[in-house]
Order: C-alpha cells, then structure tokens, then sequence
C-alpha cells in the first residue's frame, strides 16, 4: 500500500516532571531517539497487540501542549509527512527523527525554548496504518491508553537518565486524551470560553465559534483567528459609578492579555471585531482607530491611561477640539509590557507627532463614563 495512503493516529508520550525538575535539554540525537522508539514499540505491544502492522513514528524533542495544539497540528503533520517518506519495512517498521548538531529535520520539529519550562514535557508520536487496521487501532488507542498507558519501566528510567530529571509520571495518551485534558485545565482556571475558541480552531477550523469570556467580553473564532469586542466598546456597556468602571475596564484589558497570550501561544492571531483600521503585531497590542483628526486644531497628543498592579492598560490618542475638551482619535491596548514602545511609536507615526506619552495616573473617563481624554486644555 502506498504511503500517501496510510492513516496517521498521533499521540504523545507525556512526561511529568518532579517539582522544580528542568531537563538538560529539549531533545535526542538520532540515535537516541531510535532507541526510545524501540522501547515505545515494546511498551505499545503490551497494550495494542495489532501495532506491530503499522508504522510508529517519533519526534525525538520535547514540547509544550501549546506548541502541538496549533491550528492544523503542525507537528504531527511533519512527523506524518516525515515518516510516510521512509521505506515500509526499514528499521522494522520504526522511525524516529532526532537532532543532528542541536536541530530537527525539520523546523518544525524544533522546540521554542519560550515553553521549556512548563511542569509536562510531550514526545510526540504516530502509528501509521492502512484504513482498516487504523479504525481498530484507533478505537483501541483511545480504550488502552487512557486506563493502562503508563510507559514501562525500562522506558520511563531510559528517559530520566536521559534527559537528567526524575519524573512522577511517563504516560502514553492519544490526542484526543491530550485535547480533553487540556481543556480541563483552562477550564480550572477560569477560562473555558478560550477552550470553546481553541477547541473550534482545532477541530472545527470551517465553523465560525462565538463566546463570552469570564468578565464578559465578547469573543469569536473564524477565518484561522479570533476576533476580540474592544475593551472600550466593552466598557461603554457598563453600569456603575466612575471607580466601579475604571476598576472594571481594568479587570477587562487583564483578562484580554491573558487570553492573547495563550492565543499567541497556540499560533492564532488575535485582532478587534469593532476596528476597521486595526493592526495587531503578534498578538503584543491592538489599536482601534476612532477617527481622524480634524483640521484647523493643534496636533493629537498620546496619554497613558494607568491602573494598580497593571501600569498602562491603554494609550489614548486625542485632539483639542475646543476650550477644555479633547476628541479621541484611537485607542490602543499594550497586551505586554514590551509592547508599548512598538504602540506609541506606531500612534506618533500614524498621526505625524513626537512619541511621548503623557501619564494620567488612572484610567480617565469622559462625561459619559467611557474611555476618553482629559477633560482640560491640551497644551
């Protein structure tokens, strides 16, 4: 049967390292990983007695959850394309792909130091089959590994002699074991809505997803990214006195961070659902462009609106328009620390002005309680 052919079911071995445990590095050199590969097909013939007919193939390197549940499944679909390329019946039906000089085969393949410290380490694998023996075997992944997937004992010390770290567990899980306990997690955290996007994105990439987020920020899934309402759309819906609404927007800009940051993390871009001017640069801040200035008054200055515990949780652009009012042109949202000098840059750019920024020491609000500008004369 020709390769192209074969059905890919993936899966990971997932490591979990002792508290503070670090491995000494993030992945095996080929012939390391061949010998893991060899102990993996051992472990797995104890539990999926057909496995010895397909193909299993390993990425010798260790991920984050993050890097392997991207839109697409990268990953799985190197280590498939990889696999499908090598000669049915060589190396006994098992393929493994390690590092040569610290690199993968391909980029791919290759671990992002940025997730290295996360307490679970994931080796990614396969089992390729034709159709029929892949739906067994599926059915019975899904069924073993889940109720008795603990890597055998030679396996499990191969890996911490390894890698130098002792580890809790070593178990095998499919990826739908991977997806379900992921989700768990956000949702323990506070953050099933961002599961309800990711989870749409990765299985569903086709169909739009629509949710709200713990605080109540509108939030959707298409087109390959998410869609977020504006913190200050949010904020104009709002009841309360002035303290209660600067508390809130604060609480909000917080919650959006969060969730662009796993977002970024899980390769998907975020951008404003209300700006038709916006711009996003990888996920680091978004801008919302209200209007343009107007001529025959002095030129917009750039306030940083401030909160405790966050810094500037957003930079207004306004104008003078009259005597002790100001006209707010956009409003821009650092969604990381180092973000805001790429902010006020791109703001002093777009309206022709000096980068300065003007601090208000709070968020300030407009007669009407929403995001605004000082309400006194802009010198």
């Amino acid at each position: 049967m020709e390769a192209s052919s074969l059905h890919a079911l993936p899966a990971v071995l997932a490591l979990e390292l002792s508290a503070g445990a670090t491995p000494a590095r993030t992945s095996l050199s080929r012939d390391e990983a061949a010998e893991l590969a060899a102990l993996m097909a051992a472990d797995l013939h104890g539990l999926l007695p057909e496995v010895g007919e397909a193909r299993l193939a390993l990425a010798g390197a260790l991920f984050d959850t993050v890097e392997l549940l991207r839109p697409g499944f990268p990953v799985w679909a190197t280590l498939d394309e990889l696999a499908r390329r090598v000669p049915r019946g060589h190396l006994d039906n098992v393929v493994a792909f390690g590092s040569h000089e610290g690199r993968m085969p391909a980029p791919t393949l290759q671990p992002d130091p940025a997730y290295a410290d996360g307490p679970m380490r994931l080796l990614p694998w396969s089992l390729l089959a034709p159709p029929a023996l892949a739906e067994s075997l599926g059915a019975q992944l899904e069924i073993e590994l889940v109720g008795r997937g603990e890597a055998g004992a030679r396996t499990a010390d191969w890996l911490m002699r390894t890698f130098g770290v002792q580890l809790e567990h070593a178990r095998y899980l499919s990826r739908n074991d991977l997806l379900a306990l992921t989700c768990v997690q956000y949702e323990h955290v506070n953050l099933a809505p961002l599961w309800t996007l990711l989870e749409g994105a990765l299985l569903t990439p086709y169909r739009s997803e629509e949710t709200l987020s713990a605080r109540g920020l509108a939030l959707r899934y298409g087109e390959g990214g998410v869609q977020a309402q504006s913190p200050s759309h949010w904020l104009a819906a709002q009841g309360g006195d002035a303290a209660t609404r600067r508390h809130d927007f604060a609480g909000i800009v917080f919650e959006l961070r969060q969730y662009a940051a796993l977002l970024e993390a899980h390769g998907l871009p975020l951008t404003l659902q209300e700006a038709s001017d916006a711009a996003v640069t990888g996920n680091s801040y978004l801008l919302e462009v209200l209007a343009a200035p107007e001529a025959g008054y002095d030129r917009p200055r750039l306030f940083a609106h401030e909160a405790p515990g966050l810094g500037i949780v957003a930079v207004t652009a306004a104008q003078p328009v009259a005597q002790g009012q100001a006209r707010a042109l956009a409003h821009g949202y650092p969604l990381r620390p180092q973000a805001l000098g790429a902010l006020v840059a791109a703001l002093a750019d777009r309206y022709g002005i000096p980068a300065e920024l003007h601090a208000l020491g709070q968020v300030v609000l407009d007669a009407e309680g929403r995001l605004g500008a000082p309400d006194t004369a802009l010198h």
